[in-house]
């Protein structure tokens, strides 16, 4: 089993992690190798459930508070081993993982080991399968089989942010729209309906959309709507008699899931519509005490994050959720991912100076 050695700077620890290979479904070895590092720490109970672990202080503090991140990645492309680059005179940690989200997940495995004496209590999580179904998700599973082990005060999400705080997340919705026609052939179009040309209509709609910009609680979301799949046709002499337009809405997390689906609705009025997925956003959650404590230890101003991440299953719980990560998220999945080891450092400086705190 690979071991990981917790002595180690939280950047060497980053580069030990990313080198186990954990694509989703193959999380095992990471897993195994976290546990193993964490058995050790005797201020720490630790739970396993699957490929996920849990590690909890019992210090009777007034306060406990989440840290999470997940272990998986996509799939490789050549980008492990791990190796250092500098380029322009900083110097980055390349390969898969680096940015989602082992820089985070190390950090949390450093800290988890060393902090023997936190100012709140603490719940450590490294769960599997999140970049991967929904139903397969590893906190996810925590949720519907231990909820008591994520009971806290605030969760932090290990997602990268640029080592920046990021509140909340925006909304998921995927939807189908579907055109219906009358097949006939093609050199009597005239017998027919084609229901790709009338799927025009809805693509017309989607190219003068205007996305807005919507504040909640001081953050300002960015919602989009977009369509991300199309298909139809039936063979190459009959015309279609039915068009599939996939469409994707990134929604503020002030509109509810039922609210975002009505306003698609809404654009397309008389259009048949079948949801295929939804996610309900997360609000900030800064306006709670203990996350304006951990903006004061961090520092810097708090961004809104775009995409949908796993606070939205804390928010859920009624626990106010925020995103704090090494990396720069539109390289993560990338072939090219890589993280200024800086940043890695930087995130374990804020939480260790807010976790300490007298």
């Amino acid at each position: 089993m690979p071991a990981l050695d917790v002595t180690a700077t939280s950047i060497e620890l980053t580069r030990q992690l990313c080198d186990i290979e954990s694509v989703s479904g193959d999380e095992r070895a990471a897993a195994d190798a976290i546990e193993a590092a964490l058995r050790g720490a005797e201020h720490l109970e630790v739970v396993r459930d699957g490929d996920a672990i849990v590690a909890r202080t019992n210090l009777g503090r007034a306060q406990r508070v989440v840290i999470a991140g997940h272990i998986d990645t996509v799939p490789l492309n050549d980008n492990l081993p791990t190796r250092f680059e500098t380029e322009d005179g900083v110097e980055y940690l390349w390969g898969r993982g680096t940015v989602d989200m082992k820089g985070g997940s190390a950090v949390h495995l450093k800290l988890a080991v060393e902090l023997t004496e936190p100012a709140v209590d603490v719940t450590w999580v490294w769960y599997d399968h999140e970049e991967v179904a929904d139903a397969l998700n590893g906190l996810g599973r925590l949720v519907r089989n231990r909820p008591e082990l994520l009971a806290g005060d605030l969760a932090i999400l290990g997602e990268p942010t640029n080592a920046g705080i990021e509140g909340g997340c925006n909304g998921n919705l995927r939807v189908a729209l579907t055109t219906r026609g009358k097949r006939s052939h093609s050199a009597r179009a005239w017998m027919g309906r084609n229901a790709i040309h009338d799927a025009g209509a809805i693509l017309q709609t989607l190219a003068d959309f205007q996305p807005e910009d919507v504040e909640v609680d001081g953050l300002v979301y960015k919602e989009g709507l977009n369509a991300v799949g199309i298909t139809g046709g039936v063979a190459g002499n009959v015309i279609p008699d039915e068009c599939v337009v996939t469409v994707n809405f990134r929604f503020a997390p002030s509109r509810t899931p039922e609210q975002a689906v009505e306003h698609v609705r809404a654009i397309f009025p008389g259009v048949e519509l079948e949801v295929l997925d939804l996610a309900a956003g997360a609000r900030p959650g800064l306006d709670a005490p203990v996350a304006q404590g951990l903006l004061a230890g961090v520092g810097g101003e708090p961004k809104a994050k775009y995409g949908w991440t796993d606070v939205a299953r804390f928010s859920a719980l009624g626990i106010p959720a925020v995103n704090y990560g090494p990396g720069d998220p539109s390289l993560a999945h990338t072939d090219d991912e890589r993280v200024p080891v800086e940043q890695i450092t930087e995130v374990e400086r804020g939480l260790r100076a807010w976790l300490t705190r007298a």
